[in-house]
């Protein structure tokens, strides 16, 4: 094991390798530039990420991350109320939104249902979901999640517990390859599944 001049750096090494996808040498990096950086840049740096984690808020509508109560597509007027976007989580909102193919509304589940991971409905934003649309003028619910068995199951699952309303169900068009995450999926082909969605078959 590396060792380093300061227990302080290696302490600060130890947590940024907590992030995701950060290695021991890419987390001894940042620590040094983090060194390197004016004292009011590396206050800016902390702040801004003690602000995100105790000031942040969920939308109380959709899930999404907002600094409001209700987030800004939620209360924008110009957005159509009457569709409904389901995805998993708050990247896959990011994703949609950059192939500004969407003006509707949505529904972030937090995850999908997953028995080998101990991922029930119950720990999932979906009760939520089926009183949105029981108690507003929803017309389509689309459901974007991505194209794995998990991702299925939960297509099926919230497509039971829609059955008895009128809504229409739909989901985006597979040229998404299967097993792809909708992070990860360029935003022409993104764009077009949305556009191309089908009605689901339930």
């Amino acid at each position: 094991m590396q060792q380093y001049p300061s227990q302080l750096l290696e302490k600060a090494v130890d947590e940024l390798t907590r992030l995701p996808g950060v290695g021991r040498k890419t987390a001894l990096r940042f620590a040094l530039h983090i060194l390197r950086d004016t004292t009011d840049d590396v206050e800016a740096f902390v702040d801004s990420i003690s602000r995100l984690r105790h000031d942040v808020k969920y939308c109380k509508v959709c899930h999404n991350i907002s600094d409001t109560d209700v987030c800004s597509i939620c209360s924008n007027e110009r957005r159509d109320a009457s569709l409904i976007c389901v995805v998993e989580n708050i990247q896959d909102v990011l994703a949609i939104e950059n192939t500004q193919q969407f003006n509707g509304l949505y529904h972030v589940l937090g995850g999908i249902i997953s028995p080998i991971d101990g991922i029930g409905p119950n720990d999932l934003e979906i009760d939520s979901l089926v009183e949105r649309v029981k108690t507003n003028d929803v017309r389509e619910v689309i459901l974007a999640l991505a194209s794995t068995m998990e991702g299925d199951t939960t297509n099926f699952y919230i497509s039971r517990k829609l059955k008895d309303t009128q809504v229409k169900l739909s989901v985006i068009a597979r040229g998404i390859s299967v097993g792809d995450e909708l992070e990860y999926t360029d935003e022409i082909t993104l764009g077009r599944s949305i556009l191309n969605r089908t009605t689901l078959d339930t």
